[in-house]
């Protein structure tokens, strides 16, 4: 089973995050009874998973680690099968002890598109909503965030995570609790939060976005990253039934339009910083996804086009603010 008491004990030092405790605890004693598949095998190999800090560590360029002595390739051997017990690995790059975990997105170009536009994370408390596999946690406190906060219901990504972390030498700067945003109280205790591939699966995207505010300090930023279409401030596709071959996608809004929604339900500055069409060396398969991924949903006779007869996926950045 997986600790969280290190986390109650981080929430109860933050004044502005005490009210948290009043349901965390009880969320989390709820998860850890449920059944989870096959949580109980990775939580063994996670137990094999070495916790000694490593002499280097590099957060600000990549999420690299490893020691001015090489791990003996016996140890490295080892290591890296025990990475691979939790494929698929779909966030990333990480560089570990010289073990290129090469996963499906190379989510540090996201990372790169949108750092140039954010305001400064330093000693900022962050929450990131649906972060996966915690690969732009990490991004962040290399970009010298206080505290990160990360949530998503995957119990494979949180084990990745968990993994991760161990090699950091468990650093406790950095928490990744499986929940949803609808389980968060309104707490309007984040400098800045974080929704990056997610609004696309919510059925209500206003009550997404609501909540996403509902978390922030007044004055505290969101970056919003998602799916949008090209068109004017009323666009909208709403998928019949898979786009990409995704399953539980719903609403698709212009970049245009998305600015209204975000304006609508009370942000202000807000700002389209980036748009751009996802290309086949961003999203692809890879020996640590080895599933169908990007090029096998993309019309091979028609690469503007999904395989469903839609427009080929781009996405968008906002910046917003609350007032």
């Amino acid at each position: 089973m997986l600790n969280f008491a290190n986390v109650y004990q981080l929430i109860a030092q933050d004044t502005r995050l005490q009210p948290w405790l009043n349901v965390l605890p009880q969320q989390l004693t709820d998860w850890q009874l449920q059944q989870h598949g096959d949580l109980d095998r990775w939580l063994r190999a996670l137990k094999k998973i070495p916790t000694d800090k490593p002499d280097v560590i590099d957060l600000k360029d990549s999420v690299t680690l490893h020691n001015h002595t090489p791990l003996a390739q016996g140890e490295l051997n080892k290591l890296e099968n025990l990475l691979k017990t939790f494929h698929p690995w779909r966030k990333g790059p990480y560089y570990l002890h010289g073990i290129h975990i090469d996963t499906e997105w190379r989510s540090d170009w996201k990372w790169d598109r949108l750092l140039p536009h954010i305001s400064d994370l330093t000693n900022r408390t962050v929450l990131d909503v649906g972060c996966g596999n915690g690969y732009h946690m990490w991004r962040m406190l290399g970009a010298g965030a206080r505290q990160v906060y990360g949530i998503d219901p995957s119990e494979l990504f949180l084990i990745q995570f968990e993994a991760v972390r161990a090699l950091m030498g468990n650093d406790q700067r950095i928490n990744l609790l499986p929940l949803g945003i609808e389980q968060l109280p309104e707490l309007e205790a984040f400098d800045t939060v974080f929704s990056m591939g997610v609004l696309y699966h919510r059925r209500s995207p206003i009550d997404h976005l609501i909540q996403l505010k509902n978390q922030l300090v007044s004055g505290g930023e969101l970056i919003l990253e998602t799916l949008v279409i090209d068109g004017d401030e009323n666009a909208v596709l709403v998928p019949i039934d898979r786009y990409a071959q995704m399953r539980n996608v719903y609403f698709f809004p212009s970049a245009l339009a998305l600015k209204v929604w975000l304006e609508k339900v009370g942000f202000v500055d807000v700002k389209i910083v980036d748009e751009n069409v996802t290309s086949l060396d961003e999203q692809r398969t890879t020996e640590w996804m080895k599933h169908n991924s990007l090029p096998d949903y993309i019309d091979p006779e028609n690469p503007n086009m999904t395989v469903e007869g839609y427009p080929a996926p781009r996405r968008a950045i906002l910046i917003a603010k609350k007032p």
